[in-house]
């Protein structure tokens, strides 16, 4: 008998029977104006309405006591909370989006029953394979064979310092971040590498003042802990660094840790201080409780005076319970009295999720003073265990150009990608939302039904892929 997977997931016990309505195509609603004194009216408006799909099955007992048990297995598959892939086995190239609805009313028997499952997509289309096409040409066409328009995602990998980035399609819909370069305009960087330490030159950072023991090492690729030390509270190595002072700049700190249990602790820090050894701020990652595993994130301007006291990201907008494996950064930008705090966790494929961000305006420059020393640490506390991993993967400091009127800021550099997503309206570079970057008049354009003709500006910058789902009425 037919099946289908939903969740990705078949059960053997659900055969699928004959007559199911699967509608060739979603309904549509059509609005007529009616006007006295003319035959007919005219149509003033089309409304694709969600698509419904009846299943009626056939339900064996099997593996299970008595069919109320294979209703409890049948409902945890079936009920969720947003729509899940739902595929038959004879279209298989289709893929509908779906959450069941209403409910099922089996008719019973000692080891089977029947009725009909309804689902409802709220996305009245199908979708057929993903397409993934790469060009390092700047003009390309592709096909796009689904029946009516596509959604493309457009990934540009960045292999010259742009001030913008374009992609253009034959009927002059545009998708646009940054400023293209006036003749009269001088290009320049806005910001400038200062510190860029993965663990390559700790050999440049020296064991500041404090409490501290044992000691880093380096993966080639991450600052790990060597020796934690001990001690009755929070314990382990810290390295400081001096600088040349800078007015304006960005403070990155790359985490990843890994904890399985919940009696293990951690704290992953950087302080930063001007050149009178006042303390400017702080960014922490951590997990101080025994009795759950969680990570917490702090962001806090001046030196510690007291709990939740000047902490713009804190336990109170920062805390994930439950998560066990939290790779991400944590950031500070301060450009004049203005500083950002930023905070997210980076997905395996480069998105930001899990962010926040938050700005205070230091309108009496009581942390104006010019960044001097930087210092990290990471620490475990008393005797509980240690995380399973924790690695800083890096810390950046960049000095922050003002930029003048008649100059233009480069917004990406080789190594960069620039990520136009139409399907989910995202603007991003190296997975962090940019929108504030677009461009008045670009938008979410569409491939349409059959070939598309697309331009990728500015010239000989880029490799380009473009990422998309045919869709079917």
């Amino acid at each position: 008998m037919p099946s289908m997977s939903f969740r990705g997931i078949t059960k053997d016990y659900v055969k699928v029977l004959r007559g199911r309505k699967r509608p060739p195509w979603a309904p549509i609603e059509r609005s007529i104006l009616e006007i006295p004194g003319l035959a007919g009216g005219y149509l003033s408006n089309s409304k694709v309405k969600p698509r419904v799909i009846s299943v009626p099955v056939l339900l064996k007992k099997k593996n299970f006591p008595d069919l109320q048990k294979l209703k409890e297995d049948l409902a945890d598959w079936l009920i969720t909370d947003k729509e899940e892939p739902l595929i038959f086995d004879d279209e298989e190239d289709r893929t509908y989006y779906a959450v069941v609805n209403d409910e099922l009313d089996l008719d019973e028997m000692v080891r089977y029953g029947h009725g009909t499952i309804e689902f409802i997509c709220p996305d009245p289309y199908k979708y057929g394979e993903e397409q993934s096409l790469e060009f390092t040409s700047d003009v390309f066409t592709i096909e796009n064979e689904g029946t009516i328009e596509a959604q493309p995602i457009f990934e540009l990998d960045v292999l010259a310092p742009v001030t913008f980035a374009m992609v253009q399609n034959d009927n002059e819909d545009y998708q646009m971040i940054g400023i293209p370069v006036e003749v009269d305009t001088e290009v320049v960087d806005k910001t400038t590498q200062i510190i860029y330490e993965y663990g390559q030159t700790l050999n440049e950072w020296y064991t500041p003042s404090g409490n501290w023991s044992g000691n880093f090492a380096s993966t080639g690729t991450a600052i790990v802990v060597d020796n934690w030390g001990a001690g009755e509270e929070w314990h382990g190595p810290a390295l400081m660094k001096e600088i040349d002072p800078l007015d304006d700049y960005e403070i990155e700190l790359y985490v990843y840790t890994r904890t399985e249990r919940e009696d293990q602790t951690f704290r992953v820090s950087t302080n930063y201080y001007d050149e009178n050894m006042n303390q400017l701020g702080m960014l922490r990652l951590w997990d101080k409780t025994t009795n759950q595993v969680r990570k917490v994130v702090e962001a806090r301007v001046g030196p510690y005076v007291g709990d939740d006291i000047n902490y713009l990201i804190s336990h109170r907008n920062y805390n994930i319970q439950g998560q066990r494996v939290w790779g991400g950064i944590v950031r500070l930008r301060k450009e004049g009295n203005k500083l950002t705090f930023y905070a997210a966790r980076v997905t395996q494929g480069g998105r930001h999720v899990s962010s926040v961000k938050q700005v205070y305006m230091d309108v009496n420059k009581e942390y104006a003073g010019r960044l001097k020393y930087i210092r990290f640490d990471i620490a475990n506390y008393g005797d509980t265990r240690t995380p399973n991993e924790v690695r800083i993967e890096h810390l950046k400091v960049r000095k922050i150009s003002k930029i003048k009127v008649d100059q233009t800021p480069y917004i990406a550099y080789p190594g960069d990608t620039i990520t136009f997503d139409h399907y989910n309206k995202e603007l991003l570079i190296n997975g962090e939302d940019v929108k504030e970057l677009k461009d008045f008049g670009g938008s979410f354009f569409d491939l349409d039904k059959g070939p598309n003709q697309l331009v990728v500006q500015p010239s000989d910058s880029f490799n380009t892929r473009i990422k998309y789902r045919d869709r079917f009425r």
